[in-house]
């Protein structure tokens, strides 16, 4: 069995205030880090569970966009195990201003560089970076070990992907010194014409001095992105960068398309993502899921390849969705394909299908929201905002958005037709 990591030698800066704009009306008062994923946690969960699962205890989570659901959703750190001690805690770290420093939070590296001083205090002797809002599952200890046996100044973690999507990633080629990774000889951020194909997953270990030696560096210059300026300035100045090649599943989630097909991932005999075998942790005391009821199927109500957590009540049929704690699906009411976060109701004779619903919406009787039961064309998802209403006998077709709290006069009087917003 692997030895832990010294636990006060390691400390990590968990990247997770950004709101990401693919995912529009998603993270309209959320950061990317805390939508809602699985049927019952958040995006940060993963991250958060892998670095409990590995043995590191001394976090750090540095919030910018709207910072509310993620405070109150991190709490004191307890359900990562994470409460303050002598060698463990959980800290979030949002931007100041003052005599010293005029700015916000303007990139992921500049944003680690206003908070030196915390890394200074904790000393440790490797500084793990990672984003937080990734699905997957990775025990940070064995990229750790593998950093320090090649005294690297950097390592990143990197994933393999189809040559056709590698343009959207920073993308690195990769010594083949052995199955775990090599030195990288070349890297590019998201390159119009990629060569290579190994994508960066937003892990990094650092040496803690050279991480403080190149974000000084850098903040000579107009842009402080890890990717795009950290990465190539520790590659011009020969700094020893290594890549740690990651082989399991990696849920990008930065686009409703990648968040829906992530979510369908989690559906099926086989799937792609075992929240029970990688043992995600959550917050059980955010939006009182640990005190719902059990589900409830009625004696007309069906549910298929699906997840649905507790507080639901299933009086319809359901296949293929993920369901939050709360859902109420009527009878007569038919959803498919979808994913609908916390408290939906779906009323009698409602049909939806690839729709991805925010928390607290009402779908009113006969409603039609999404690809027709008759169209047998894939479609794109359609996006609901929260706390709507939909109307009695309204059709959104597909590959719409509507915008969060839209009042009754602002919805249309026949149908929203496909890829239409509703503002």
């Amino acid at each position: 069995m692997m030895q832990a990591v010294n636990r006060p030698s390691v400390l990590a800066m968990v990247l997770a205030g950004g709101r990401v704009d693919e995912l529009g009306v998603l993270t309209h008062y959320r950061p990317k880090s805390t939508v809602p994923f699985g049927g019952f946690a958040r995006v940060i969960d993963f991250p958060l569970s892998n670095l409990l699962h590995s043995g590191i205890e001394r976090v750090a989570i540095l919030s910018q966009y709207r910072s509310y659901s993620l405070i109150n959703h991190i709490g004191t750190g307890a359900s990562w195990d994470m409460m303050l001690g002598r060698n463990r805690g959980i800290s979030i770290l949002p931007p100041f201003k003052d005599y010293h420093n005029p700015h916000w939070y303007r990139g992921s590296a500049d944003a680690v560089f206003q908070n030196l001083d915390f890394m200074r205090y904790h000393n440790p002797a490797v500084t793990l970076v990672l984003s937080g809002d990734h699905i997957y599952q990775m025990d940070y200890r064995k990229m750790i070990r593998y950093h320090l046996e090649q005294d690297a100044d950097l390592t990143a973690a990197f994933v393999e992907v189809p040559l056709e999507s590698a343009s959207r990633f920073g993308v690195a080629e990769i010594a083949d010194d052995d199955a775990l990774g090599g030195r990288v000889l070349s890297y590019e951020e998201k390159p119009k014409k990629p060569k290579n194909t190994w994508a960066s997953l937003t892990v990094f270990c650092f040496k803690p001095e050279t991480l403080i030696e190149v974000l000084k560096k850098n903040q000579q210059n107009e842009s402080y992105e890890f990717g795009r300026d950290i990465i190539p300035l520790l590659m011009q100045q020969q700094y020893k960068v290594c890549g740690y090649k990651f082989h399991g599943y990696w849920g990008y989630t930065k686009t409703v398309h990648e968040y829906w097909q992530t979510s369908m991932d989690l559906l099926g005999p086989t799937p792609k993502i075992d929240l029970e075998a990688w043992g995600i942790r959550t917050n059980l005391g955010h939006r009182n899921i640990a005190n719902r009821q059990p589900v409830k199927v009625g004696s007309q109500g069906t549910l298929q390849n699906s997840l649905a957590y507790d507080g639901c009540i299933i009086d319809g049929t359901v296949r293929n969705s993920v369901l939050f704690p709360g859902v109420h699906v009527h009878k007569g009411a038919v959803v498919e394909n979808s994913v609908l976060f916390f408290d939906n109701i779906v009323h009698e004779n409602v049909f939806l299908n690839r729709v991805v619903s925010d928390v607290d919406n009402v779908f009113n009787r006969g409603a039609s929201v999404g690809i027709s039961e008759k169209d047998g064309k894939e479609g794109e998802v359609t996006v609901i905002g929260f706390r709507n209403f939909i109307p009695v006998g309204m059709t959104v077709g597909s590959g719409c958005v509507v915008a969060p709290e839209l009042g009754a006069t602002l919805w249309p009087k026949n149908n929203l037709e496909d890829g239409e917003m509703l503002q």
